[in-house]
C-alpha cells in the first residue's frame, strides 16, 4: 500500500523537485501540495495523508504552527519537518510542536525517501546534522535554558504576531483570520505586553528569532 504524502512548501520549484523525487518511488504517492501552513492544515483535514512534509518557514502561517495544529487535530498524521535551518531553536520548536522527523533541505534524495518511510512507520527520524545539534545542545536544553522563564503566547497570538511581522496591516490581518480589527488590536497589545516591547519592529525581530517568520 502506498504512503500518501502531502507537500507543504512555499517555493514552487522546490515543491516540484520534491514531488518528482517522491513519485519516482512506487511506494509513495503525493496526494496534494500546499504553499502555506493554513492550506496545509485544510488539505490534511480533507485528505488524511500518512505524512506531511512540512517546510517550516512559510508565509501566512509558518510550518511550526501548522504542525502544532495538525498534530493536535489529526494525531494519526505524521509530520516530517523540512528546513534549511539547523539552528537548535528551529529543531526544538518543530519537535515540541509534534513533528516526528527533521530533515535539512540539502540532504540526498535517498535520505528524503528513508525519512518519509521511517516517519510513516511511526518512528522518529533526524538527519545526521540535526542529531549532532541535539547531542551538542542537550545539556543546555535540559538544564540552563529549560529553567529560564518563557513567554507563553496563545495560538491566536502567534498567528497575529506572524501576520503583523510579515507586514500585513491590522485590517488585512483581521480579514485573514476572520475576526474584527478590534480583536487584532487587542491581541497585538497583549503580545506586546507579554514580550515587553513597544513597537512592531521589535515584534518582527522577536518573530524572526523564534522562527515564526523568515521574511524571505
Amino acid at each position: 500500500m502506498s504512503i500518501k504524502v502531502l507537500l507543504a512548501e512555499d517555493h514552487k520549484l522546490v515543491r516540484e523537485g520534491l514531488r518528482a523525487l517522491l513519485e519516482k518511488e512506487p511506494s509513495m504517492d503525493v496526494v496534494a501540495e500546499a504553499d502555506n501552513g493554513r492550506e496545509a492544515i485544510q488539505l490534511t483535514r480533507q485528505l488524511h495523508p500518512d505524512v506531511v512534509v512540512m517546510d517550516l518557514t512559510m508565509p501566512d502561517m509558518n510550518g511550526i504552527e501548522a504542525t502544532r495544529r495538525i498534530v493536535a487535530g489529526i494525531p494519526e498524521v505524521r509530520v516530517l519537518a523540512l528546513s534549511m535551518h539547523s539552528d537548535k531553536r528551529f529543531v526544538q520548536e518543530a519537535i515540541n510542536a509534534g513533528a516526528k522527523g527533521y530533515l535539512l533541505k540539502d540532504v540526498a534524495s535517498e535520505e528524503l525517501l528513508a525519512a518519509v518511510r521511517t516517519v510513516a512507520a511511526g518512528k522518529i527520524y533526524l538527519c545526521s546534522k540535526i542529531a549532532g545539534v541535539i547531542v551538542e545542545e542537550y545539556k543546555r536544553w535540559s538544564t540552563e535554558e529549560l529553567s529560564l522563564p518563557s513567554v507563553h503566547l496563545s495560538s491566536r497570538e502567534r498567528e497575529v504576531l506572524q501576520l503583523l511581522a510579515e507586514g500585513k496591516s491590522t485590517k488585512d490581518t483581521a480579514f485573514t483570520l476572520g475576526v474584527s480589527v478590534k480583536t487584532v488590536e487587542t491581541h497585538r497589545q497583549q503580545v506586546m505586553k507579554k514580550l515587553k516591547v513597544s513597537s512592531v519592529a521589535e515584534l518582527t525581530k522577536y518573530a524572526i528569532r523564534e522562527g515564526l517568520t523568515s521574511l524571505q
